[in-house]
């Protein structure tokens, strides 16, 4: 087995100290004691101070001249966006980078319409006051109830909507409207802040979606594989920092999954979550046209 304590590398010899014994006979004054005259520290000093008095000069003058220049390109003087890379060379500032977007997932509100086969299709965020008894009465649906379990005369919806409209941004809870109709309700979320990220391998920026079907006129048709389609094309197209769109349906739900796999996802992995166990389904950027 190869040593672990760096000292014994080939090539390699421990430090000592002076005054150390390092064996028999072993020579033990290894450094001199050298003063050098007070002349020559006090020629030391004066050039130090000199050289000093040099490099601010220069500086000043290389500040005002670039300055100077910088004033003639941007009119006078006057401050624009982006002066900070006119400075005189060596001396600028790296410029400001400008965020990604304004929230954690871009501003979800101005993706826009999408056309898709069912018809136009937009994501709008909730508003509370306005669409909180809407989404309780499809959380009530028997059918939606066994895997979203928010159902009940209480606020469980209600306190569900307020901790996402209420946190950091990582979540936005969005009603999809299709035709002027509003007839689903999602969530766009950053899967690799949620909790799921400690369950699979996340990447930076991987973004999920749930999703759920209101009215029992839409399910069975093939709509959740249309708009899961174009939600997930919305979601690379807008977040170019995507690179991957993630969801975890309950691996009972044989229609979701299925919906999932129609719209070009793929299926990574069982995953056992705290409620449920899972199908870890993905939609890669760099298969979307594949899938």
């Amino acid at each position: 087995m190869p040593p672990t304590d760096a000292s014994t590398d080939a090539g390699t010899a421990p430090y000592t100290t002076v005054g150390s014994d390092t064996g028999p006979g072993a020579d033990t004054e290894d450094t001199l004691d050298l003063r050098l005259p007070d002349e020559l520290l006090a020629f030391f000093a004066e050039k130090a101070e000199e050289a000093k008095g040099e490099v601010a000069g220069g500086a000043k003058a290389e500040a005002a001249g670039g300055a100077a220049e910088r004033a003639e390109r941007n009119g006078g003087g006057r401050n624009t966006v982006g002066t900070a890379q006119a400075s005189a060379p060596g001396t600028a500032w790296p410029a400001p980078v400008a965020p990604a977007g304004d929230d954690l997932l871009d501003r979800v509100g101005d993706w826009g319409p999408t056309a898709t086969a069912a018809g136009v299709f937009h994501l709008a965020p909730v508003h509370l006051d306005r669409d909180l008894p809407l989404i309780s009465r499809w959380m009530n649906d028997p059918a939606v109830a066994a895997f979203w379990e928010l159902s009940g005369p209480g606020t469980a919806t209600e306190d569900h909507l307020r901790a996402q409209l209420g946190g950091d941004g990582r979540s936005v809870p969005c009603l999809g409207v299709l035709d002027g109709t509003p007839m689903s309700y999602w969530e766009i979320y950053r899967a690799d802040l949620d909790p799921l990220a400690r369950h699979y391998p996340a990447r930076l920026h991987d973004t999920g979606i749930h999703l759920l079907i209101g009215g029992v006129a839409n399910r069975g048709r093939g709509l959740g594989t249309t708009l899961l389609r174009a939600v997930s094309d919305l979601v690379l197209d807008r977040r170019p920092s995507c690179a991957r769109v993630i969801a975890e349906p309950d691996l009972r739900n044989i229609p979701s999954v299925s919906a999932f796999l129609s719209a070009g996802f793929r299926f990574s992995a069982e995953v056992e979550l705290p409620a449920k166990k899972a199908a870890l389904m993905v939609r890669d950027r760099a298969l979307r046209d594949l899938l």
